[in-house]
């Protein structure tokens, strides 16, 4: 069961990161939202799905 909601976190992280990436942010910001995913996986994605940049994807 735990390599299941490790694998759903490490899914949901590539999904934030890319959104990140095709967001219209300044570069500098893009990098620090990339490293707060990558540093707290879980706290990270959570915080950018409910105050990060808004990306193009599921637009």
């Amino acid at each position: 069961m735990q390599t299941i909601g490790g694998l759903l976190i490490f899914v949901l992280d590539i999904w934030a990161i890319a959104s990140i990436f095709s967001s219209n942010v300044e570069t500098s910001k893009k990098i620090l939202w990339i490293l707060l995913v990558l540093l707290l996986p879980l706290i990270g994605f959570l915080i950018w799905f409910f105050i990060g940049p808004k990306g193009k994807l599921g637009s």
